[in-house]
C-alpha cells in the first residue's frame, strides 16, 4: 500500500488571499469560440447537432446568451471561499443564498455534474468542480440522483446563463438560486483544488464581500467537522418503500431478465437511483429500508439480498448500521457500494480512516486482483477501509492504483462482497456493472441452497 501522507492542518500564519488570475472572467456557452477554426467547426456540429433534434422534434436554439443573461451574473454580489486554515480565494459573483459551510473537496469529472450535485453522498460539502465550463446542458428530472440540489455550495470557474442541450428542463443558475444553494462563479478553481490536495479537506465556507472575514472565519470554526458526523441519519427515507420490477423506463439502458422473482432490500444511506435503476432494470423487486432499520426486520422480510448503499459522513459514526450489518453477514447475501463497502469492513472488525483529500472523479484507475484487469472507475469518498488488518476469512479483491488504498472485499466462504466505487457510475465509465450481475447470482444460488 501506498503511504497515504498525513497533512499539516494547522492555520497559516494570517490570512492568506489567492490572487491568481491567468484568464479573464468569461460567461456564457460560446466563450470558447476564440478563432474561426474554432467557429467554423462548432457551426457545423451546431447546424448538425439541429438537423438532429428536429428530426427528435426536440426545439433547439442555437442563439448565443442574450447580453440579459451574460449581464445577469455579473449583477450578483461578489464573494470568496474561506478555508478555516485563513486561505481565501475570491469569485466575481456569488448566486443563490448569501453564505454557506461545509467541507470543501473537489471532483474531477468532465460531465455529470447534475448526478454530482444531486447525490446524496455530497451532503454537507462544497463542491469545487475542475472542469472549468459548468452549466452548458442544464438540468433535467431523469438525471437527478435524489429529489433535490445535496451539496451546500458550488464553486466553478465559469458557469453557464443559458443551456445547450436538447433534454434541459431549466438552467442550473435557476435551480441553484430555487433551491437556495450559493454558487461562488469566476474563483481560480486550479488553485483552489491545489490547496485542497496541499493541505487536505477542510472545514470551509461561501461568503458575499459583505460579510467581514474575521466573522466568516468565525462562522467556518463553529461548523461541524465530517469526521464523526453520522449524515446517514439525515439522507435516509423515513420509511419502506416498495420498487416493482422494472418501473423505471430508460431511453439509454435496455431491460435484463436476470433478477426476475428475486426481491432485494436496500439500506438507504444516502442511495442514488441508479443504482435502484440497476437492479430494478434486472428485474429485481426493490424494497428500500430506513438507515435504522434492524437485522431482525431485514430476515422478517423474507428478502433474496441486501444491498448496503452509498452515502455521507463518517462510516464509523453510522453505528446503528455496523451492528445491523454484523447481525446479517452469514444469514443472507451482501453488496456493498461505497459508504456500504465501509460500514461492511467495520461490521467485519476492521477500521476506516479520512483520506487527505478523498477520491472524487470519473477516471480513476482500480486492479482486480484476482485477474489483474484494470478497471476505470467512477469514485466519490472522503474515507477508506485499512489494508492492515484483513484476516483470513476476508480477502482484498481491488486495489486503487494511484494511492494504494482498499477498493473492494468478499468473505471466502460467503456470498458477502462490497466495491468502494461506484459500479452505476453516473456519471462516469461502465467498467464495473457486472458487479450487480455478480450479486444477482449470489442471491440465484443462495436461493438454490
Amino acid at each position: 500500500m501506498a503511504e497515504i501522507h498525513q497533512l499539516d492542518r494547522e492555520p497559516l500564519s494570517g490570512l492568506v488571499i489567492s490572487t491568481s488570475r491567468d484568464h479573464e472572467p468569461a460567461y456564457g456557452p460560446d466563450f470558447f469560440l476564440t478563432s474561426n477554426n474554432t467557429f467554423l467547426i462548432s457551426r457545423l456540429f451546431m447546424l448538425q447537432f439541429k438537423l438532429f433534434c428536429r428530426l427528435l422534434g426536440k426545439p433547439f436554439s442555437d442563439t448565443p446568451a442574450t447580453k440579459e443573461q451574460r449581464m445577469n451574473l455579473h449583477n450578483h454580489p461578489g464573494g470568496y471561499l474561506l478555508f478555516e486554515d485563513n486561505t481565501l480565494f475570491p469569485g466575481d459573483a456569488l448566486i443563490g443564498a448569501s453564505e454557506c459551510t461545509g467541507e470543501a473537496v473537489f471532483n474531477t469529472s468532465h460531465s455529470g455534474y447534475q448526478e454530482i450535485l444531486s447525490d446524496p453522498s455530497y451532503r454537507r460539502q462544497i463542491m469545487v468542480f475542475t472542469c472549468p465550463h459548468i452549466g452548458n446542458v442544464g438540468m433535467n428530472t431523469l438525471d437527478m440522483e435524489s429529489d433535490r440540489i445535496q451539496v451546500s455550495g458550488l464553486v466553478v470557474r465559469n458557469l453557464s446563463p443559458q443551456a445547450r442541450n436538447w433534454r434541459s428542463e431549466s438552467e442550473l443558475t435557476a435551480a441553484l438560486e430555487s433551491a437556495q444553494i450559493p454558487a461562488l462563479i469566476g474563483a481560480d478553481t486550479r488553485s483552489i483544488t491545489l490547496h485542497i490536495r496541499d493541505r487536505g479537506a477542510m472545514r470551509s465556507g461561501i461568503f458575499t464581500t459583505e460579510t467581514p472575514i474575521e466573522k466568516a472565519r468565525s462562522i467556518v470554526l463553529q461548523s461541524p467537522d465530517m469526521s464523526g458526523a453520522d449524515l446517514a441519519s439525515a439522507v435516509t427515507c423515513q420509511r419502506n418503500s416498495h420498487i416493482a420490477p422494472f418501473s423505471y423506463e430508460s431511453k439509454w439502458k435496455g431491460r435484463l431478465d436476470q433478477g426476475v422473482k428475486l426481491h432485494v432490500a436496500v439500506m438507504d444511506f444516502g442511495v442514488k437511483r441508479n443504482i435502484i435503476q440497476e437492479l430494478n432494470r434486472r428485474g429485481c423487486e426493490i424494497t428500500t429500508l430506513p438507515a435504522a432499520t434492524t437485522a431482525q426486520e431485514i430476515l422478517d422480510g423474507n428478502y433474496n439480498g441486501v444491498l448496503l448503499s452509498n452515502g455521507p459522513g463518517d462510516p464509523a459514526a453510522v453505528t446503528y448500521a455496523i451492528d445491523t450489518i454484523a447481525d446479517l453477514i452469514g444469514k443472507i447475501p451482501i453488496f456493498g457500494i461505497c459508504l456500504g463497502h465501509q460500514l461492511l469492513a467495520l461490521a467485519a472488525g476492521y477500521k476506516t480512516f479520512k483520506l487527505p483529500f478523498g477520491h472524487r472523479g470519473a477516471n480513476h484507475p482500480v486492479r482486480r486482483e484476482q485477474d489483474k484487469v484494470i478497471e476505470i472507475t467512477s469514485q466519490n469518498h472522503g474515507f477508506a477501509v485499512e489494508n492492515s488488518a484483513i484476516d483470513a476469512e476476508w480477502q482484498i479483491t481491488h486495489v486503487n492504483l494511484n494511492d494504494g488504498t482498499v477498493e473492494g472485499l468478499r468473505h471466502k466462504t460467503l456470498p458477502v462482497f462490497s466495491v468502494q466505487y461506484h459500479p452505476e457510475a453516473s456519471p462516469g465509465p461502465h467498467d464495473s456493472l457486472n458487479y450487480f450481475d455478480a450479486f444477482i447470482q449470489e442471491m440465484i444460488h443462495a436461493q438454490a441452497k
